[in-house]
């Protein structure tokens, strides 16, 4: 990883913090996105003596238009983008209530699904850029079919758990979407679950049980990110090591094309 470039998302806490750890000693340059600047400096503290080099970059990602911020400040400051870590999520500490991003999209959809697509999308020409570059999206093995006539469970009763493997489901099917219209040799496109029910903040405010530690997850993501064997390897979701199936509507390209155009509308009009 010497002299590549890194971005990851959700980097103050659970994966990601620990993921720039594991990256710093080996060599990379560490942007560290956060939503608090007091961890993003902290981590940023930690991290300076074993990084080249450690930049944050402060965004809510439950706003669109921050996200969009973020985009602009990191094209605008940054030469590459080697690799782009989307492992910022939210769960839900009440399963019964809905809650609503800025823009009004229900939160687990925006946050886990909308967030990471826009911002993937806006960083595309700094990735292309500087291929050969990854994107690693950090999904779950919890994936729920989407009701897409009703993508924000304004029709339907609300389970919070529901929308969040919904929203992992979607964000799979996106990193299928762009490995197809992207070749491999410029940029790999590739999901995963790390670990079952790592002990995360998001997995204690969803009021679950942590099962295994944050370590646990750390390798696979590291290996989606650093692992010269995987160069060329595109549009793959891993259950941790394994080269897995995602759930079976993932491969349905009638709802992935419904899902897409679902999706930019609901991006183009925040």
């Amino acid at each position: 990883m010497k002299d590549k470039v890194v971005l990851i998302t959700g980097a103050t806490t659970g994966v990601g913090r620990h993921l720039a750890r594991d990256l710093a000693v080996r060599g990379a340059t560490l942007l560290l996105h956060g939503r608090d600047q007091t961890r993003l400096d902290a981590v940023a503290g930690e991290l300076r003596g074993l990084a080249p080099a450690v930049r944050t970059y402060l965004a809510d990602l439950a706003d669109l238009d921050q996200v969009r911020a973020l985009a602009a400040q990191v094209l605008e400051r940054e030469d590459r983008l080697d690799v782009l870590v989307n492992n910022a999520a939210v769960g839900a500490a009440d399963p019964t209530r809905r809650v609503v991003n800025r823009q009004g999209h229900e939160l687990r959809l925006g946050v886990n699904h909308l967030a990471p697509y826009l911002l993937t999308t806006e960083l595309l020409p700094l990735l292309t850029a500087s291929a050969p570059a990854r994107v690693v999206n950090v999904t779950s093995m919890g994936q729920a079919p989407i009701d897409l006539d009703d993508l924000g469970f304004e029709n339907n009763p609300y389970d919070a758990v529901v929308a969040y493997c919904r929203a992992k489901l979607a964000m799979i099917m996106a990193t299928f979407d762009l490995a197809a219209d992207v070749p491999a040799d410029t940029l790999t496109v590739n999901a995963v679950h790390p670990a079952h029910l790592m002990d995360t903040p998001l997995v204690r405010t969803s009021g679950l049980i942590p099962a295994t530690t944050v370590d646990a997850g750390v390798l696979p993501t590291l290996r989606l990110v650093a692992d010269p064997a995987l160069i060329g390897v595109s549009g793959r979701y891993f259950d941790r090591f394994d080269d897995a199936p995602a759930h079976e509507q993932a491969y349905d390209l009638t709802i992935r094309r419904r899902l897409a155009a679902a999706t930019r509308a609901l991006v183009d009009a925040a």
